[in-house]
């Protein structure tokens, strides 16, 4: 192919130089389209349960039939299963984990600001905190246990030591992302220690906080049948606990599937909050 210049003479492109083509641009899925194709995959997933636990390819006690759990959960409901209607369950189990949560955030996002803040600080929190946060809560429970008792306080206790690291952590990290122009700025407009806090630590740093707060709060959950499993008569991790006891396989998969609802149901709250106090993290 040739092409003309503006004196007339043809212009030959070089030996093996192609033509530039534009390449095809991405099409940028929508939100609809993202939360259709996640509608789909679970719906997939359980025509895949439904088909197999008919065929009987698998056994009821590795896998009950979707109605099985359906009937576990009415049952549930009414009262019929561990002697207590299964909304008592659940706002036991509720109270716990966002008791646990909520001092999780009070304390932990000043801990760790002032982690970040300060070097001292930081080397006298980093050795407690980095040592018992990869242990599991099993491995502690019978401290917990011990020091505190069998009421209430050792499981919230245990639920916000789950909770906590992570959150001090990541509000400790959130402080680095407080830039030294931002600040050297602020002090050269005269702010004070605490309006350096407030107006530039404590935005660059949230962002990483809500992070923070999102793992703490499924990490609260997950420890959530650890701690009910302390003398507890009502929870629906104790009532996981029970029904694995006596190989009810029905009763556990409904009891799994109440708490990854509300697990659920707290991520997208935390999701719509970080929009909302952050607009501008993925933007910039």
């Amino acid at each position: 192919m040739t092409e003309t210049s503006s004196n007339g003479r043809a212009i030959t492109p070089a030996a093996g130089v192609q033509p530039s083509k534009s390449k095809p641009r991405r099409v940028a899925l929508s939100s609809v389209h993202l939360g259709l194709i996640s509608t789909l995959t679970v719906l997939l997933v359980l025509t895949v349960w439904a088909v197999v636990t008919h065929l009987g390819l698998v056994k009821p006690l590795f896998l009950p039939k979707l109605e099985t759990v359906l009937n576990a959960f009415i049952a549930a409901i009414e009262g019929n299963i561990d002697g207590a209607p299964l909304t008592e369950h659940i706002v036991m189990s509720l109270f716990r984990v966002v008791s646990a949560f909520v001092l999780a955030a009070l304390i932990g996002i000043p801990v760790g600001l002032a982690m970040g803040l300060s070097p001292a600080i930081r080397s006298m929190l980093d050795p407690f905190i980095e040592f018992y946060r990869p242990l599991p809560p099993l491995a502690y429970l019978p401290l917990v246990i011990i020091w505190f008792g069998i009421g209430e306080t050792s499981k919230v206790l245990l639920i916000y030591l789950a909770c906590f690291a992570p959150v001090a952590l990541a509000a400790r990290a959130g402080v680095l992302s407080a830039s030294s122009d931002q600040i050297n700025a602020a002090r050269a407009l005269g702010a004070s220690r605490w309006q350096l806090l407030r107006f530039v630590v404590f935005p660059a740093a949230l962002p990483d906080i809500l992070v923070g707060l999102r793992i703490g709060m499924g990490v609260g959950w997950t420890t959530l049948v650890a701690a009910e499993m302390v003398a507890a008569s009502t929870g629906v991790g104790q009532m996981v606990l029970n029904a694995s006891n006596f190989l009810r396989t029905d009763i556990v998969m409904m009891g799994i599937f109440v708490i990854g609802f509300f697990a659920i149901v707290f991520e997208f709250a935390m999701r719509w909050l970080e929009k909302k106090l952050v607009p501008w993290r993925g933007k910039i």
